[in-house]
């Protein structure tokens, strides 16, 4: 049966990066409301970078499993992991997927606090035992962000491994970074734009 992709990105930082939004737009109307252009140009760029940085920390992170590879979208870099490269899926800080070419951690997918994992039911630890082995993390566990993440890409790469699609191993330099030069140089400028408008 052909693998239906699946995307994750955390609800939470989405309505933080809104919510700052607001904020900014709300304080830049009132520099603005005020009247006075030389507060406007001085001090509009931390709220500008403040924006830029919600946005690069809570909105763009996510991570997308496909058929050929998980592809990990990060702060200021993308991580293109195909299913061969995989050696290891952990969740004890956040989900991290381990290949020959070091260990990729996923932003948009932080391990639990203990009080979202005490909040986990027995169905989900049978489901993360299954998953990871019989001593699961609570960041295995289903019901979480790490949890649920680490469970689709766990059981397409068991799939995989018992087609024998992973018998061949990873093609070398197959796992793909980019780096997201928009967003860091729009950060950078702001930052030094930030700097100037209050020293100035």
């Amino acid at each position: 049966m052909r693998f239906a992709p699946t995307s994750f990105r955390p609800a939470f930082g989405r309505g933080l990066s809104i919510a700052t939004a607001v904020i900014v737009a709300l304080g830049l109307a009132g520099f603005v409301v005020d009247g006075d252009w030389n507060v406007v140009v001085r001090f509009s760029w931390p709220l500008l970078l403040l924006a830029a940085l919600a946005f690069a920390l809570f909105w763009f992170p996510r991570v997308d499993v496909a058929e050929h590879e998980v592809t990990v979208v990060n702060v200021f870099t993308t991580v293109h992991v195909p299913w061969p490269a995989i050696e290891n899926v952990d969740t004890k800080y956040a989900l991290t997927l381990t290949t020959a070419d070091g260990t990729v951690t996923a932003w948009a997918s932080p391990a639990p606090n203990r009080y979202a994992a005490q909040a986990g039911t027995m169905k989900d630890a049978r489901l993360a035992a299954e998953a990871s082995g019989a001593n699961p993390r609570p960041g295995d566990l289903p019901s979480t962000q790490s949890g649920a993440i680490a469970l689709v890409i766990r059981s397409h790469w068991e799939d995989l491994r018992a087609q024998g699609l992973l018998d061949a191993g990873p093609e070398p330099g197959s796992v793909r970074k980019e780096y997201h030069v928009v967003t860091i140089a729009v950060v950078a400028a702001l930052a030094v734009a930030t700097v100037l408008g209050v020293l100035l």
